[in-house]
């Protein structure tokens, strides 16, 4: 394996560290050399049950680093209802919410990767063994086992693989201290063995109680004064703290090509045990310390002398720091004996020590170092540790920020955990390549960018937009081209979405030039797409795609290449120039197929987005578009054919049509020889056509009956009987072309139903087409599929949107979407196109955006997902009168039931409306839905899963209602009928 095929990627990380709800500002923090270890007042240390007696002790230190809102979580994303939530350990919690952070910062939708693997570690569940336990005996029954698997530090990364989907290996780390540096490190094997493609990795630790602060015993690690000095002559020992972090790994290889954003590169890691070398388990040892580090330069390829700044373990204990720096010396030694090169730090000064998240932490502090070419300073550093001669080693401490000057090597840092117990690592970091400039063919950069955001709730993509617009405006703000890339391909699609359309020319860049908000609503979302007739047209139509999308311009160009010789000149002159004569696009020999042509380019444009059509239907002339799609007629045939049509047609005499507002029946009682209903296109949309006189005295009889009429801007009376002459010879000339079965569904414009393939490969069908009428608004009714879908005018202007909408009447569901401006819009095509695309998105339609980007983007960091979280706790026992604990979730409540929990508010968003149970079997079943899944009320209809349920759950769902209803009722019924009307039901019928 070559040296680069080794190398692994960091392509996204997240964390909330003390101080610091986001690497941002843990990176300010740093920077600022700010301590976030912070001290603690009485009522603090009352209101979280600590004894007075205790906390007023010399040697009790009010002090230590927490997170803020630990407690707190958002269980509806994550699929938890209220009951589960408050069950889990807050470490699994808050380590889901950043590994979620972590892979958008990677802009990785988990359902995209393919082989995801998670390697993480979390600290002692301190919340079972204090609140879930409160030290009670443990007798092994459903409570427990439930509370186990919630709680047990074994199911964080399996927990973590489950909610993100991912199939690679899902292995739980614990090494003490090194516990996250571990998890980095066998991650990295993982990828470099084949096991996955994708890691994610890293630690946490939450302690509970969590405001509270701890006895500082002489000649342990805990220090005296609540601070952590580490390397400094004032180090008595370290603060231990809270915080989580995670990182997003890939084979650098990968990375790269697949346009990934790189952090940073791993050259090598080394994981080992100081075994019984050293004076104790608990000690270190300095004979492990410096094997492991001088194995990851080994295995990295790169000499110590390269390594510019060591993230080191850093404790600030006395004996501990001293060791450090003597195994990091020995094993640099090796290559170099130049002193002081080498920057040595620990983030403990910042913000403690986080035992199993300590190591992360180390890593992301190393990562934001390379990034941002700057060293950071180690807090409280003011003289050395007597114990060590800085002025003999590689190493120095800075105790101010200064600037991280590449010099003969890349910049590469070192970053060390050891644990209690001797288990060491040491990862080698280098900084990123040099990123690769886009490539030119991708879309232009310069023109309209659609930036797509969807949440789980409309508050939360309320405040996603609120965030996005404002870092959009922020001085350095991305790229509005990569910024679009990274949301369309990078976020996972949820239901409630917003298209956000930037012109290109919006300054700030905050205000979008078009915003639109929708919801994907559930099941696939079916496509019909709509091809307009003649009279959409207008000169220049096409004209900006053609310039913009090649893949537009290469249909485009074959077709006119195709009608020069029918046509005798090129069709582009007119298709392509705004300016070209409006008169000589009206004649129907011309305009015929310069709109197929239109409309044919840009389907197979929306075809290459991945927008495909699940039927079709084309008004008059636009069914030949439709059929050439759908493989009847090939695309040169179907150009000849329309061609021939439009000559045909305009050879015939001049005539007259009429729009009329009212039902065909209504038009016929009215009409004489020689006049016929050329359209139906809604149902009290008729159109009427005929010579000019005759049509000209039915405008008079509609008239004085007080029908509305118009006349329309035609020079022929087509679908009339004055179209007669043109059928033979048409229906000769198909019969030429061979027209074949279609592959793909489309609406017949002459029966109103849908195709058949005797129909689509019978000429006299295609010769007839000239002359009957086109009965649009039964062809459109056959066309739309059950369950949701949208209508995609695939051509100029909106003429077929307004008799879909007129023909459907009130019908609910469609969505109507445009891809081409009308001929009086100044707006852009490719804005109309793309607006268009953004509305299908917001319908739920799934759109291959790499694609329409046409190349690769950059990556890059955008703000992540707005968290609703709310409160999920169960206090500790005793809480209660009863001793049952009490669990505080979400902000509506109802008082407490008589189990003594709390039970949460029906859930606002659900997919059924309440109905309350009726049958006895129902107001049972209700009943312990209600207690199990602590929510109230619960209607009939309301989802087992939906509200959180889960097979542990209803276990005990089936065996409780198996003895209320002396009947057996197994798991299985539960699961698989998973509303209480649908299992009451099955249950009432095994009674009768």
């Amino acid at each position: 394996m070559t040296a680069v095929s080794r190398d692994v990627a960091v392509i996204g990380m997240a964390g909330r560290f003390p101080g610091a709800p986001d690497l941002d500002t843990f990176w300010t923090n740093l920077r600022d050399g700010v301590e976030s270890i912070t001290g603690l007042s009485e009522d603090e240390l009352l209101a979280e049950g600590i004894a007075r007696d205790l906390f007023e002790r010399d040697d009790y230190v009010r002090a230590g680093s927490f997170l803020d809102g630990h407690d707190l979580f958002d269980a509806r994303f994550f699929g938890f209802g209220a009951r589960e939530a408050a069950l889990l350990d807050p470490q699994q919690r808050l380590f889901l919410e950043c590994a979620w952070h972590a892979l958008e910062d990677a802009a990785l939708d988990p359902a995209s990767v393919r082989r995801g693997g998670v390697f993480a570690g979390a600290n002692m569940p301190a919340y079972w063994m204090s609140n879930l336990l409160g030290g009670r005996r443990i007798v092994l029954d459903a409570d427990v086992f439930e509370q186990q698997i919630h709680n047990d530090k074994d199911y964080l990364a399996t927990r973590t693989a489950h909610r993100l989907g991912f199939t690679g290996p899902a292995v739980g780390v614990q090494t003490a201290c090194s516990t996250s540096l571990v998890a980095v490190h066998e991650g990295v094997k993982a990828l470099l063995v084949d096991e996955c493609d994708v890691v994610l990795t890293g630690g946490v630790c939450v302690r509970v109680p969590q405001r509270a602060g701890y006895l500082a015993e002489r000649g342990m690690v805990h220090s005296p004064d609540g601070h952590c000095r580490p390397f400094d002559a004032r180090g008595a020992g370290t603060v231990f703290g809270n915080g989580v972090g995670a990182v997003v790994l890939k084979r650098l290889a990968d990375a790269l090509a697949d346009g990934d954003r790189v952090l940073a590169v791993i050259k090598g890691s080394a994981v080992n045990n100081d075994g019984s070398d050293k004076v104790g388990f608990t000690a270190p040892g300095v004979a492990g310390q410096e094997r492991v580090v001088r194995e990851a330069l080994r295995v990295a390829g790169v000499p110590a002398r390269s390594v510019t700044a060591v993230e080191a373990h850093g404790t600030a204990t006395p004996i501990g720091d001293p060791i450090e720096i003597k195994a990091l010396t020995r094993a640099f030694r090796d290559s170099t004996d130049d002193s002081g090169f080498c920057s040595v730090g620990s983030v403990k000064g910042n913000i403690g020590h986080l035992e199993s998240a300590a190591g992360i932490a180390g890593l992301i502090k190393a990562v934001l170092q390379l990034r941002h070419r700057q060293l950071a300073p180690t807090v409280h550093f003011t003289e050395p540790n007597p114990r060590i001669d800085f002025a003999a080693t590689p190493f120095r401490v800075d105790a101010e920020p200064r600037p991280w000057d590449a010099g003969e090597f890349p910049r590469r840092i070192g970053v060390s955990a050891f644990g209690i117990g001797g288990t060491n690592a040491h990862v080698i970091l280098e900084e990123a390549p040099r990123p690769v400039a886009a490539t030119a063919n991708g879309g232009a950069a310069d023109g309209p960018q659609l930036l797509v955001l969807s949440a789980k709730s409309p508050a939360a993509l309320d405040t996603a937009t609120e965030r996005l617009t404002a870092r959009l405006a922020e001085p350095g703000a991305p790229d509005l081209a990569d910024a679009a890339y990274t949301l369309q391909t990078g976020r996972a699609p949820m239901r409630h979405r917003r298209a956000l359309l930037f012109n290109g020319t919006e300054e700030p860049r905050s205000e979008p030039y078009a915003a639109s908000t929708g919801e994907s609503g559930t099941g696939r979302l079916r496509t019909v797409f709509l091809f307009p007739g003649q009279g959409a047209q207008y000169p220049g139509m096409g004209r900006e795609l053609h310039a913009a999308e090649p893949v537009f311009a290469e249909h485009l160009d074959h077709c006119a290449d195709v009608l020069h010789d029918e046509l005798g000149f090129d069709v582009r002159d007119l298709l392509l120039d705004r300016d070209a004569p409006a008169e000589r696009l009206t004649a129907t020999d011309v305009a015929q197929p310069a709109l197929f042509t239109v409309e044919y380019a840009l389907a197979r444009l929306l075809a290459s987005w991945g927008i495909e059509p699940d039927g079709m239907v084309g008004h008059s002339l636009g069914e030949y578009v439709a059929a050439c799609l759908a493989g009847v007629f090939r695309v040169e045939d179907a150009l000849r054919l329309v061609a021939l049509r439009g000559r045909l047609m305009a050879g015939r005499p001049a005539g007259s049509m009429l729009a009329v507002q009212a039902p065909e029946e209504r038009v016929r009682e009215l009409l004489v020889d020689g006049l016929d209903i050329a359209a139906v296109n809604a149902p009290e949309l008729c159109v009427a056509a005929g010579p000019e006189p005759l049509v000209a005295g039915l405008a008079d009889r509609l008239a004085a009956a007080g029908v509305s009429a118009r006349p329309l801007h035609t020079s022929h009376a087509f679908h009339s009987p004055m179209m007669e002459p043109a059928v033979a010879p048409f229906t000769e000339a198909v019969r030429t072309a061979r027209p074949a079965a279609p592959r793909l569904p489309f609406a017949s414009g002459v029966t109103g139903a849908a195709i058949t393939a005797e129909q689509a490969t019978d000429p006299a069908y295609w010769g007839g087409h000239i002359r009957r009428p086109v009965r649009f608004a039964d062809a459109l009714r056959s066309a739309l599929p059950a369950g949701r879908c949208a209508l995609v005018e695939v051509g100029p202007g909106t003429t077929l949107s307004s008799l879909a909408r007129a023909a459907l009447g009130t019908r609910k569901g469609p969505t109507v979407v445009r891809t081409m401006p009308r001929p009086t819009e100044a707006e852009s095509e490719r804005v109309t196109l793309l607006s268009g695309v953004g509305d299908l998105w917001l319908a739920g339609a799934e759109v291959d955006w790499r694609a329409l980007h046409r190349g690769p983007r950059r990556r890059v960091a955008l703000p992540g997902y707005p968290f609703a979280r709310e409160r999920y706790w169960i206090e500790p026992r005793g809480g209660t009168a009863d001793g049952e604990p009490v669990v505080s979730a979400p902000e509506e409540q109802h008082s407490a039931p008589p189990q003594g929990r709390a039970r949460t508010a029906r859930p606002g968003g659900l997919r059924s409306a309440y109905a309350a149970p009726d049958s006895e079997t129902e107001k049972q079943v209700v009943a312990l839905w209600e207690e199990f899944l602590e929510y109230e009320p619960v209607g009939v209809h309301d989802d087992f899963f939906e509200l959180g349920g889960h097979s542990l759950l209803a276990t005990r769902i089936a065996n409780r209602l198996s003895e209320v209803l002396r009947t057996q009722v197994s798991v299985r019924d539960v699961l698989a009928h998973a509303t209480p009307s649908r299992l009451a039901a099955v249950l009432d019928g095994r009674e009768g």
